[in-house]
């Protein structure tokens, strides 16, 4: 049975299992082949990798020969993508379906990389036979080890090893050369010592803040990623205080490094400046948040700095008048300037503009009540909430009021079927056009109040309130 019939095989492989079985087959061809990077660096950790990538000293053109139907997903850079159960001759729709469903791992052909021009790609790549040459193009010491899977043996070339023990993020060879290569990698340093619990070792930090302002010239793309990845692998206090500290905040988020300083008013906010406040909501964060939620909190005081006014301003205390739809303007705006898609932008602004509204709950009309909760995805809302008030006062009442409510109303209350359409107000005699939208949303809010019960009454109330 070759290769592809192996894995075709078994379609229930987990990428672990996959993973071990190309290095098998790699290794009864005549190549050496290895776990690298992060999966070995997790299990040594005693963590389940997320994800699984192999080295070999075989050819790309090797590697597609022994595993048929692989996409080759970094052509200059000889990586080749080998997914379960796709075979010579599938389909693209078939192997995009295969990948989407089966485990997949990155095979990667040992090289040396030659010149970054563009501060991300090497401007030419050599191939190499030995997986040390391999190691020293990679990024930290953490992620620079190799293992054998059959006997269990780590390659160590650059001291990962001792790093591991000792918790420290270091840079493979001399940190400023890995940093002008792909400058993405400082915030990656930030990310695995926040997730990890490490430190950033002194060289390496020294070198980050040392070239902390080009970081900007990483794609908007790729920066939105790896800020996600910081703000929802669960550590993200941890993390954004790093950015702060080495220097990359300020270029990164100037919003959210300015609310550094910004007192609140002790008597809603005991825990001190807007900035702490932030802090304490981000160390809140549960792993895996939704990106939208995690962003939405880093985000929902963003309008306070520049809506600041002190105590002998207003005369009683410290405001923010406006800060919640000041705030959703700016979210917007960085939304846009990373290039978030627009349903994920529409909803982090919706965060950020509907924050203070939980205050009013208990005060709302049911109408109004109900159309808050209608918001979509209302729970990003409520769980923001929750973390707001714990990171500041500290009473859920509006939370827990909210909660009490949504259990106990009906969901046909909260959404209802509508009593009246537009082919009703036709046959009243009115006019197609923007006063439909008008009328019928007077409908639903005397609906929603409990003030009309039918179809007959609505029709009423229309006549009633409205001329045709």
């Amino acid at each position: 049975m070759d290769a592809a019939a192996r894995l075709a095989h078994n379609p229930t492989m987990t990428p672990r299992e996959l993973a071990e079985q190309i290095c098998r087959t790699l290794r009864k061809s005549g190549h050496q082949a290895y776990l690298v990077g992060g999966c070995v660096r997790d299990l040594l950790l005693g963590r389940e990798p997320s994800d699984y990538d192999v080295a070999t000293d075989a050819r790309p053109e090797r590697v597609l020969e022994l595993f048929p139907g692989s996409v080759t997903v970094g052509a200059r850079f000889g990586v080749i993508l080998v997914i379960e159960g796709v075979t010579e001759g599938a389909a693209e729709d078939e192997a995009e379906g295969a990948a989407r469903k089966g485990a997949q791992v990155e095979v990667a052909t040992f090289r040396s990389d030659i010149g970054y021009s563009d501060g991300r790609h090497p401007d030419r790549v050599e191939y190499a036979n030995s997986p040390e040459e391999d190691v020293h193009r990679r990024d930290f010491t953490i992620n620079g080890l190799m293992l054998d899977p059959e006997t269990g043996e780590v390659l160590d070339f650059v001291g990962g090893r001792e790093d591991l023990r000792a918790g420290l993020v270091r840079a493979i060879g001399t940190p400023a050369l890995r940093f002008r290569e792909d400058k993405l990698r400082m915030v990656r340093a930030v990310r695995f010592a926040a997730r990890l619990g490490y430190a950033i070792e002194g060289a390496t930090f020294a070198a980050i803040s040392a070239a902390a302002p080009q970081v900007m010239e990483v794609s908007a793309e790729r920066l939105r990623d790896e800020l996600t990845k910081l703000l929802t692998e669960g550590a993200a206090r941890r993390a954004f205080e790093l950015l702060d500290a080495a220097g990359l905040l300020a270029v990164l988020l100037p919003e959210v490094a300015r609310m550094q300083g910004v007192a609140q008013p002790p008597q809603y906010h005991p825990e001190g400046d807007v900035w702490i406040h932030t802090r304490m909501m981000l160390e809140g964060l549960q792993p895996r948040a939704s990106a939208t939620l995690a962003w939405g909190v880093l985000l929902h005081d963003v309008g306070k700095p520049p809506t600041f006014r002190s105590a002998e301003q207003t005369g009683d205390r410290i405001r923010f008048d406006g800060h919640d739809e000041i705030g959703a303007r700016m979210a917007e705006e960085i939304c846009r300037r990373l290039r978030f898609s627009t349903a994920d932008t529409e909803q982090i602004e919706a965060l950020v503009a509907n924050h203070m509204r939980f205050k009013d709950v208990r005060a709302m009309r049911p109408a109004t009540l109900k159309r808050f909760v209608r918001l979509p995805r209302f729970e990003e809302h409520l769980e923001l909430h929750r973390l707001d008030c714990l990171a500041s006062h500290g009473s859920l009442d509006a939370y827990e009021f909210v909660q009490r409510f949504l259990r106990e109303t009906p969901p046909e209350q909260v959404r209802p079927a509508r009593l009246i359409t537009g082919d009703d107000l036709r046959k009243m005699g009115f006019q197609p056009g923007p006063r439909f939208k008008e009328i019928l949303h007077a409908v639903e809010e005397a609906q929603l109040d409990g003030r009309l019960q039918g179809h007959e009454e609505a029709v009423e109330f229309v006549r009633g309130a409205f001329k045709a």
